[in-house]
């Protein structure tokens, strides 16, 4: 009688066919392998690639799946994803600035992340904003005008960052550094006051800080959450007061994995944040996504990795603590291209010129089609003023030299701004920056809506857009004053509605396209008078699609392996 193999066996006989394989499959399709394996681990040398395999197929099997809440609607997502980070005070010739802000504009980008230091504002003391450094005095302000007025002049909107206090504004001065807090935090309230008072209507989004958890942005002390917490609730409360319409973005917490002292994980750092009552005092989170030694498609994310998938990490500490509903603006974003002979340690990475412009587009582009709680993501940095910081490894992030010649990634983004704007999967708001409004259309504020509002057409409309999915749905208003829409998708009609309803009903959800292939597809609605949109909803069909991904992944755990055995069974034969 012939014994039926025992489950272990079979468990062996299997693993020896995948091993098999491998290694045949190694040989017929290695690129399309360790192409694979990039897009999971971000690693170019083979010897890491497998490495990084291994680690991730660990984590996806001792890990629960990450918790980011991604069907979330959330205000300020759907914004133009470009933006890039300046040091326009620090030019000296006007014609500089002016030069600077066209070649961002001509490269497509629509933000710029600039600093108001409140030292080079309110410099002599409480209130006062008078330039006495140099003869003749002059109003402080009249740098800052000026760049508001240009960066106005070029469509680009402003993200200010507002920190840096002045010495006057602490009693041991600078004593424990120039960037520690005030003694009085109103002293930082009054300033915040100030600056949003002046640009109200011109500038509507506000930094607080930046990266408060390492040394030396907290100056010559331990760095402080709850210090922290306590400065944005002033900030915050200040802001809201001189201009309500105002944005305010939490402070970009540096990747670190630090315990504490001077430098404390972000993870920590933020958690302890929520712990002492930060919730309500800011309406974006900011990140810092540096890739650092890996590029952008690594998908390790861990406690213990400081990577570009980070930012998923903090977003599920603002899913755990109720903040779902807000979106994460990466306040930094890039690689350092270091020259391999510079005679100091690359402490963030290196990469070449050419992997910098490659890696950045790959950047935006992830987080646009994976991440849509993910709104402005602004590159560190566009230039700096003099060539006299070439001997300091952060100078090799640039994208322009100070004499204004491009690298290679300012190149590569200017084509990038230039592809026509998709929709990915996610719950979208009815302002999102891909969406494209034909006719008169006015925007309705109404408390029952999605986030407070919606968009009505009057007389006939027309909105049109672009998606990467299987399937789409509408989030309509019904009411008396409802109109019709028809949808057509990739010239076909898919959907004749009628919107009119005895009832004025906001929220409404409504499918108009499923199954679809995946992929791209372009819509059409086609809106009477009186038609009202209140968002969009994209998603990928899960049947296809994770049948397609478990493959995937198999082909590419089976790559692996064939690839270690390969040199294995080499040793072996000599």
């Amino acid at each position: 009688m012939r014994r039926r193999p025992k489950r272990r066996d079979a468990w062996l006989i299997a693993l020896g066919a995948l091993l098999a394989l491998a290694v045949v499959g190694t040989f017929l399709c290695r690129d399309t392998l360790r192409a694979g394996m990039y897009g999971i681990t971000g690693e170019e040398d083979l010897r890491e690639q497998i490495k990084g395999t291994v680690a991730w197929a660990l984590i996806q099997l001792t890990r629960p799946p990450l918790q980011t809440a991604p069907m979330t609607p959330i205000a300020h997502a759907g914004v133009n994803p470009y933006g890039v980070n300046v040091f326009l005070e620090q030019e000296v010739e006007p014609a500089k600035v002016d030069l600077a802000l066209r070649m961002i504009r001509d490269a497509g980008f629509h933000w710029i992340r600039q600093e108001f230091p409140w030292e080079d504002i309110e410099i002599h003391g409480r209130g006062d904003f008078t330039d006495r450094r140099n003869e003749p005095p002059r109003s402080a302000w009249e740098k800052y005008d000026r760049i508001v007025d240009l960066a106005e002049r070029y469509g680009l909107e402003i993200i200010a960052r507002l920190d840096n206090p002045p010495a006057w504004s602490r009693a041991d001065g600078d004593a424990r550094g120039t960037l520690a807090p005030p003694d009085d935090l109103n002293d930082f309230g009054n300033f915040v006051e100030a600056v949003v008072r002046r640009y109200k209507g011109r500038i509507r989004y506000y930094q607080i800080w930046n990266e408060p958890n390492i040394y030396p942005e907290w100056g010559e002390q331990p760095v402080s959450p709850e210090g922290y917490v306590a400065l944005l609730k002033v900030a915050y409360t200040r802001a809201k007061a001189a201009d309500s319409d105002c944005v305010i973005l939490c402070a970009g917490l540096a990747q670190t994995l630090e315990p504490g002292g001077r430098n404390m994980s972000d993870l920590v750092f933020l958690q302890r944040m929520y712990d002492a009552g930060v919730r309500g005092y800011f309406d974006i989170m900011g990140v810092m996504a540096y890739g650092l030694w890996t590029g952008p498609t690594d998908r390790r994310a861990t406690p213990d990795r400081t990577n570009f998938a980070r930012p998923q990490l903090i977003r599920e500490i603002m899913v755990r603590n109720g903040d779902a509903d807000k979106p994460i603006w990466a306040t930094e974003v890039g690689w350092n291209a270091v020259p391999p002979d510079f005679p100091k340690p690359a402490i963030y990475g290196r990469v070449t010129p050419e992997q910098q412009a490659r890696y950045t587009v790959e950047a935006y582009r992830r987080a646009q089609a994976e991440w849509p709680w993910m709104g402005v993501m602004n590159y560190w940095f566009f230039k700096r003023a003099t060539d006299t910081e070439t001997g300091e490894v952060f100078y090799y992030f640039r994208m322009v030299e100070p004499d204004f010649t491009p690298m290679p990634v300012y190149e590569a983004m200017r084509q990038l701004t230039a592809e026509a704007p998709t929709v990915y999967a996610g719950w979208h708001q009815e302002d999102h920056w891909a969406l494209s409004y034909v006719g008169r259309w006015v925007d309705v504020a109404d408390s029952r809506a999605v986030l407070g509002g919606y968009r009505r057409s009057q007389g006939a409309g027309q909105v049109r857009l672009r998606f990467a999915g299987t399937d789409l749905d509408l989030v309509l208003v019904r009411g008396p004053e409802g109109g019709a829409m028809e949808v057509f998708v990739d010239g076909r009609a898919a959907a004749t509605l009628n919107l009119r309803a005895d009832a004025a009903t906001p929220g409404v959800i409504v499918p108009v396209a499923h199954g679809l292939r995946a992929g791209l597809h372009d819509v059409a609605v086609y809106a009477t008078d009186g038609a009202a949109l209140d968002g969009l909803i994209v998603r990928n069909r899960p049947g296809a699609f994770a049948a397609r991904k478990a493959l995937g992944l198999l082909a590419l755990a089976a790559g692996a392996l064939g690839l270690l055995a390969v040199p294995f069974q080499a040793r072996r034969r000599a």
